[in-house]
């Protein structure tokens, strides 16, 4: 999360719409719901209406849209003509999941979409459309049940295509929820390292995880899945005990978690998942010294799929795990994530 003297300064570039900014960050705007590069010519909106964020990605899962001022996913004075078709095209769905046929009834070469998005901003079209999917899902988990409120009092007109993005990751529309046996209850958390979705029922957390993760929708649907449950916004005791624990822990006062947890797995992969949170605070392991600590010595890189499927990031800590020659590997989170956290548990341990 951005300092407030960072903040300031981001604010102040805006206003002036200074051009050494363009790239640096993105602005999104609470009261419109879009976001906007520096320099877009609009009127400014106020400094506590304002989110910054420093990339395309970030400003997407936290629910914006891009501006059709300043059109931040093309580069300043050049607007793709392709990249205007899609982004117009998500606007209109933005719940549909695209396919070949979806390019070819656009008239649009899905080679060439990916390689366009790529090449600009670091994504894929097919990513983008995902991410944008994602934060209509999530703008409705961080509003929580007060907004579902606000959407079946309005009866579901509004075009943001919100209902059918949160039912299709979630597993059920709002007025379906009360109708599924198992409920379990996400939330989402604001942490220094960027945004989590918690997901829990009253008993025990079953998923932690940056919102931004690659395959984190196909994550939340497997768990939906698995365990015939809806997914609604809301509050557990497990996801309010999460909270108070990771506020504890990026103030390097807590070393070890106590929240109940119920990571659903393969037998095998919930004996690594026992053996990671072994590894005490402020120490690492490498793949070979945790397949030797589980008795399997051969089985590394089935120890390293293993770490990679874990759902409960930070608590179970898979971002303990380095390479053997010290390097730091991957990460679900990110290596600049898995960086700071053991750089983090070692300067308090």
């Amino acid at each position: 999360m951005l300092a407030d003297k960072i903040k300031q300064e981001l604010y102040r570039a805006l206003i002036d719409k200074n051009t050494e900014y363009e790239g640096v960050f993105y602005v999104g705007v609470k009261t419109t719901g879009v976001f906007c590069r520096p320099t877009c010519p609009a009127r400014k909106p106020k400094f506590e209406n304002c989110e910054f964020y420093q990339t395309i990605g970030e400003a997407l899962i936290a629910s914006f849209r891009p501006c059709i001022r300043c059109r931040p996913l093309s580069h300043p004075n050049h607007v793709s003509d392709l990249v205007r078709i899609l982004v117009d095209a998500v606007e209109a769905n933005p719940e549909k999941r695209w396919t070949d046929r979806d390019f070819e009834e656009l008239s649009v070469d899905a080679s060439t979409a990916r390689r366009q998005f790529k090449k600009r901003f670091g994504m894929t079209f097919v990513e983008y459309a995902r991410v944008r999917r994602m934060g209509l899902a999530m703008k409705q988990i961080r509003g929580g049940e007060s907004v579902i409120d606000a959407q079946l009092n309005a009866g579901y007109e509004s075009s943001s295509g919100f209902r059918d993005a949160f039912s299709k990751i979630m597993g059920a529309a709002p007025t379906n929820f009360n109708k599924h046996h198992n409920i379990l209850k996400a939330s989402w958390l604001d942490t220094r390292l960027g945004p989590m979705l918690a997901i829990a029922d009253e008993r025990a957390l079953h998923l932690l995880e940056f919102v931004d993760r690659r395959g984190l929708e196909r994550e939340v649907e497997r768990l939906r899945i698995r365990t015939k449950s809806a997914i609604i916004p809301g509050n557990t005791g497990p996801i309010m005990s999460i909270t108070k624990e990771l506020t504890s822990y990026f103030e390097g006062n807590l070393k070890a978690f106590k929240t109940p947890l119920s990571p659903l797995g393969s037998p095998f992969q919930e004996f690594v998942w026992e053996a990671l949170m072994c590894i005490p605070y402020g120490e690492t392991r490498s793949y070979t010294d945790q397949a030797i600590a589980i008795g399997k010595p051969s089985a590394c890189r089935a120890v390293a799929n293993a770490n990679g499927a874990n759902q409960i990031a930070i608590v179970i800590p898979c971002h303990r795990i380095i390479n053997s020659n010290g390097e730091l590997g991957g990460y679900g989170g990110g290596i600049a994530r898995k960086k700071w956290l053991i750089d983090h548990e070692k300067q308090n341990k």
